[in-house]
């Protein structure tokens, strides 16, 4: 099945340069006129012009996401320069490698405000402009293996993509009268941010230097940053209309539906629990009691 975005209009923030230029090229390939945004105001513009020295249309957007005004900047401009919007691809946010007793108030705010605010202030503009143009439309969380497993340093980052999860199931039963799709992405991808992490550094650096990716790291799902788009260009199309709700791992050779949470084990006490007697039925409960310790 051929992807054919013609006639579409997405933004993706973040998308100067990694996963989110990717993104953004996979989009106006498939025929879709792109907003690329990023702080990096070249980074934007030779993003912008590769696409359209290629044939494509784009405009670049410079802004750091977060406020409710770059939002509706970003959402304004697909408007007036496309005439409309159907993708709003949240990629954007800021990385703070830091433990929790080594994480500043600023290094948190910067972390949870592009991440966090920015899903939120983009996504919400985003569903006005679905709700008045009254056809549907598809909102991509970007999300990460730290939010759904933690990441050791990561206090500010893995919490910010937690809740980027939790807007997913949030917002697709909300917006689902609105014929409003909303899924997240968790793609793994040989990156710069990617090379920070010990067990992949020697991959890493072996593909700049043009070498293929180990079998290994591509079957454990780690592959090049165009690799991944394949499931941002499906769950933008029409393809994927009833889908919702849902939460996909994506990258090299690997594809991974997610849970969604829920109870792992059960039990009554008619009356309730004493302290004594919680203490006392912990001998049991302990049996059923989550791994941890983040193996996947």
């Amino acid at each position: 099945m051929k992807i054919d975005l013609t006639g579409k209009v997405a933004v993706v923030t973040g998308s100067g340069r990694g996963l989110g230029r990717a993104y953004a090229e996979a989009l106006a390939q498939a025929g879709a006129s792109v907003v690329v945004n990023d702080i990096d105001a070249d980074a934007a513009a030779e993003v912008a012009g590769a696409i359209t020295a290629a044939g494509g249309a784009a405009v670049a957007e410079v802004c750091a996401v977060g406020t409710a005004e770059t939002a509706d900047a970003l959402v304004g401009r697909a408007v007036s320069e496309f005439g409309r919007l159907d993708v709003m691809c949240t990629n954007a946010g800021a990385l703070r490698d830091r433990t929790l007793l080594k994480l500043s108030d600023e290094e948190l705010d910067l972390v949870l405000d592009s991440h966090i605010r920015g899903t939120i202030t983009c996504g919400r503009s985003a569903a006005r402009q679905f709700r008045e143009q009254g056809d549907g439309g598809r909102l991509i969380l970007i999300g990460s293996p730290a939010g759904q497993l933690g990441s050791f340093g990561q206090t500010a980052y893995a919490a910010s993509k937690a809740a980027i999860i939790a807007l997913v199931r949030v917002w697709s039963v909300e917006l689902a009268k609105l014929n409003v799709t909303v899924n997240a992405v968790v793609p793994k991808a040989l990156t710069r941010m990617s090379a920070t992490i010990p067990a992949l550094k020697e991959a890493f650096e072996k593909f700049e230097a043009g070498e293929p990716i180990p079998r290994e790291v591509r079957r454990q799902g780690t592959g090049a940053v165009e690799e991944v788009s394949p499931i941002i260009l499906y769950l933008s199309s029409d393809s994927s209309a009833g889908i919702t709700g849902q939460y996909f791992s994506f990258g090299g050779d690997k594809f991974a539906i997610w849970s969604h949470p829920k109870e792992a084990y059960v039990a009554y006490r008619e009356d309730g629990w004493t302290t004594e007697q919680l203490a006392d039925d912990f001998v049991e409960y302990a049996k059923h009691l989550q791994d941890h310790t983040n193996k996947g």
